[in-house]
């Protein structure tokens, strides 16, 4: 498992923030119960909306804010696209700074 955010246009667009917060499973260690409803390879809340998670084949990748209760316990080990990181935004102490995608 790794866990990091994202500051690239489509994670500041889809999160409607400065950045997405997430975590990655191995796709054999995720299991989701309940409803959900797709679009774009995206799973969401059919009644609320939320974003939840994506996957493929081999990891899924979990959108830590809707974890509850917050704060939660999770602290990025990286930070991606910090080109487009908000100014006023410190990069993450400890964690790996990424200018695009991790290589």
């Amino acid at each position: 498992m790794r866990t990091g955010i994202c500051h690239c246009t489509d994670c500041r667009q889809e999160s409607g923030s400065a950045f997405t917060f997430y975590g990655v499973w191995p796709i054999d260690r995720f299991e989701s119960t309940g409803a959900t409803s797709e679009y774009r390879g995206q799973a969401f809340c059919p009644r609320c909306g939320s974003r939840l998670f994506s996957v493929d084949d081999r990891e899924a990748e979990i959108k830590l804010g809707i974890l509850s209760p917050a704060p939660t316990p999770f602290v990025p080990s990286y930070e991606l696209w910090v080109k487009r990181r908000e100014p006023w935004l410190r990069p993450i102490a400890g964690a790996e700074q990424h200018e695009e995608n991790r290589i």
